[in-house]
């Protein structure tokens, strides 16, 4: 089928258009600059402008039966005034417009919207949670309470819809693994406050397959945990890493140094999720990396 993407030059985008086009899917990307997104991905692939805010045109769906959303302001920054009213206003309002422009186009059948695990909240002193049970009730739970009930606004236009609630996803390339491995690399690795918080991960590619997933199988919809079914603490995650790389990693660093950096965003790190696939797993989706130090030594080769 022919598949319109957001987000396709960021950390996840070029992989999944790689996959899709593998899969013998066409590609459409829509994207704040083209020229720019186009340069990042293979030859074949065509593009549209799309900045999330002013309206979309319909012709720029023309002919896709699948649409996935990616397109976000990054989360993994202090939460000032303004970087927070990015990040909800990205998400939202890119997804409202999206939505309309995929209603008026009339063609798209299928819709795959990311969303994140921190629809649940922080402050769960590690219950399991699943797609089940309710949000939570801090700035990215309504974040993402917001940005789901605008993707729900496709699902009732008919359209299939899929809400990838996505947990903390592992490649060297980017995201909190890029972060992380110059300081365990040096020895220095370190759980963050008392460790005991869980850290709910996902293999890159084992994101991508879900994704695909979600696209191509016709009877999934509604919200679907794109993480791995064997969630760790936060020292356990330490402790996997620093032995994948054969680096002591004992130290720990308080959560009050973490506030005094990042401010309100350090209890992504310091609260976490508890999150199980179960809704994957039951579809008949098959995790390739289960478990952390599968995945790692998969992501960093000695």
């Amino acid at each position: 089928m022919k598949v319109a993407c957001t987000g396709a030059s960021g950390f996840l985008g070029p992989g999944l258009v790689q996959g899709l086009l593998e899969a013998g899917h066409t590609v459409h990307v829509l994207s704040r600059n083209v020229e720019h997104a186009l340069g990042r991905l293979p030859a074949g692939v065509t593009g549209s402008f799309f900045d999330g805010s002013t309206p979309l045109s319909p012709d720029a769906l023309a002919g896709a039966e699948g649409v996935v959303h990616l397109a976000g302001e990054p989360v993994d920054q202090r939460w000032t005034h303004e970087a927070k009213h990015r990040i909800h206003y990205s998400r939202v309002e890119g997804t409202r417009v999206l939505v309309e422009a995929m209603k008026q186009a009339g063609c798209v059948r299928h819709f795959v919207c990311a969303s994140a695990v921190g629809f649940y909240g922080g402050a769960r002193a590690g219950q399991t949670l699943t797609e089940e049970d309710p949000p939570g009730d801090d700035f990215l739970a309504h974040v993402c309470q917001a940005w789901e009930a605008e993707a729900l606004r496709a699902e009732e236009a008919g359209l299939r819809t899929v809400r990838l609630r996505i947990g903390v996803v592992l490649h060297p390339a980017g995201g909190v693994l890029h972060r992380m491995l110059p300081v365990f690399r040096m020895g220095a690795g370190a759980k963050v406050g008392n460790g005991q918080q869980y850290v709910s991960w996902v293999h890159r590619e084992d994101l991508f397959q879900l994704m695909r997933f979600a696209l191509e199988n016709f009877t999934l919809s509604g919200p679907v945990n794109a993480t791995s079914p064997e969630p760790v603490t936060n020292a356990t995650f330490a402790h996997t890493l620093g032995a994948v790389l054969e680096r002591p990693a004992a130290l720990s660093v308080p959560g009050l140094v973490l506030k005094a950096r990042f401010g309100e965003m350090a209890r992504v790190a310091l609260e976490g999720q508890r999150v199980m696939p179960r809704r994957a797993l039951e579809s008949g989706f098959q995790f390739r990396f289960p478990d952390l130090t599968g995945a790692l030594r998969d992501l960093l080769p000695s």
